[in-house]
């Protein structure tokens, strides 16, 4: 088995489509100067996102209805967090997502009718990421890249050692030759330096190298650092114009593996 791993700007766009005017039909489109791609031209290296992507974060509602606060607060949460976690990447600071996490948390449930303190309530609702699992495509998608030979390694926003254990209880973390977390990076994706990160570790030209996740931000901040995109969509939602287009726009990772193997 593989041994495990535990400029500041966003630069400007190569691969940026044009905005769209007023009542211009929207959809999902190759960037015109994109590099074109063959059937043989598959990526060398997969490089996954974890939270949403891989980890299905839905019972951290039910975390929520737990302490006695509204289970809908844990979309708004999650959305806080990653908004928080931009803003401090944006004026070149890298706080660990555990620590925004909880201290937006705790300011979150201030006034809540809880029942239990503050903290404990924070703690309980923090333990649920230990306990979340991939959504259902994703063990036989992992596989079957795996099966091909593909090279798949991990980079998220939050720590290693939680994606570690979401893939050991899924069975497929064998599969994965590294777990990458930006807390070793200089700053948080979408920040070129953070894929750079990934790609010098894994010792891959950016343009060999394919971003797979579920968030647009993360796609497009990875098509502006030169990689290419997997878009997994499994809600079948339009994409947003605003960012650069994914090279892939696919339901599953099991859609995904026939993809990039086919």
């Amino acid at each position: 088995m593989p041994p495990r791993q535990g400029s500041p700007s966003i630069t400007p766009s190569k691969r940026s489509v044009r905005e769209p005017g007023y009542g211009d039909a929207v959809t999902d489109r190759q960037p015109s100067n994109a590099r074109p791609h063959h059937a043989s031209d598959h990526p060398s290296l997969l490089v996954f996102d974890v939270n949403e992507t891989l980890s299905d974060m839905s019972p951290m509602a039910d975390r929520f209805a737990e302490v006695g606060a509204p289970a809908p607060l844990a979309r708004s949460w999650f959305a806080g967090v990653l908004r928080d976690g931009f803003a401090l990447t944006s004026i070149g600071v890298n706080e660990r997502f555990a620590t925004i996490a909880q201290e937006s948390l705790r300011v979150l449930l201030d006034g809540e009718a809880l029942d239990r303190s503050t903290g404990d309530a924070v703690q309980h609702v923090m333990e649920g990421f230990t306990g979340l699992s991939v959504h259902p495509d994703v063990a036989d998608g992992i596989r079957t890249l795996a099966d091909a030979g593909v090279r798949m390694v991990t980079l998220g926003n939050g720590s290693a050692s939680l994606a570690e254990g979401l893939l050991d209880r899924a069975g497929v973390r064998d599969h994965f030759e590294a777990l990458l977390s930006v807390e070793d990076a200089p700053l948080w994706k979408p920040a070129a330096a953070a894929y750079t990160h990934a790609l010098q570790r894994c010792a891959v030209d950016a343009a060999d190298a394919m971003l797979v996740a579920v968030h647009p931000w993360d796609i497009d901040g990875a098509s502006r650092a030169g990689m290419r995109t997997a878009w997994i969509n499994r809600d079948h939602a339009p994409y947003p114009t605003y960012f650069t287009s994914p090279d892939l726009n696919v339901a599953s990772v099991i859609a995904l593996s026939a993809a990039v193997t086919g």
